[in-house]
């Protein structure tokens, strides 16, 4: 997949100045990336800012901006309160090592000489939900089951006819156990929603530790 990349890369047959205007349908043509490849390139939460302000303007980006944009995020500030060293951390971390690896992988063009990024196609093709985030996760297959797992406890109650809930007909029972699944199915999608990258002004998680 990196070797299909590279040839995107160096193929100049559009301008043939080898920029990045060279190869800007390329990713639509190109393999698509495995959810191991993805989730290699997205594990970190450095990339994942990179996309979150991508997705945010289509327009190119220069690198200084965008390690501004990402300093602010990850120390939890304005752009106005990053300091020369917070934001040159972040923007070598990324001349050096992120921003290579996303464009080897074609989520991305960065042009090292210009200093600048552009989304490609699979830019806007990928969608990262993080429902599993250090300090902030919520586990929705154990709400799930263990709505499940009333629900079936209730039901044999009923079958018993265990006071008071004989109390309740059937059918006000069944009611009530099909709204409760409605509603957190509901719930679920909307967090989803709220989770995915490139949703609102800024990244869906600001307290996880980022991973060099």
């Amino acid at each position: 997949m990196i070797e299909v990349a590279q040839r995107q890369r160096t193929d100049t047959s559009g301008t043939g100045d080898g920029g990045i205007d060279d190869a800007t349908g390329d990713a639509e043509t190109a393999d698509p990336l495995s959810k191991g490849e993805i989730f290699e390139v997205l594990r970190n939460q450095r990339r994942r800012y990179v996309l979150q302000y991508l997705k945010q303007d289509d327009r190119p980006v220069e690198l200084g901006d965008l390690a501004q944009q990402v300093a602010a995020w990850e120390y939890e500030t304005t752009l106005e309160g990053v300091t020369p060293e917070q934001r040159k951390r972040v923007y070598t971390t990324l001349q050096q090592t992120h921003l290579p690896k996303m464009d080897d992988s074609g989520i991305l063009r960065f042009d090292s000489d210009r200093g600048v990024i552009e989304a490609t196609q699979r830019t806007h093709d990928i969608s990262v939900y993080l429902e599993i985030v250090p300090g902030r996760e919520f586990a929705w297959r154990e709400l799930y089951l263990s709505l499940g797992a009333i629900s079936c406890a209730l039901v044999a109650a009923l079958w018993l006819e265990i006071y008071p809930l004989v109390r309740l007909s059937n059918l006000t029972w069944t009611t009530m156990i099909a709204a409760t699944f409605t509603l957190t199915a509901v719930a679920h999608i909307y967090h989803e929603r709220n989770m995915r990258l490139g949703h609102g002004d800024q990244p869906p998680e600001l307290s996880y530790s980022t991973d060099e």
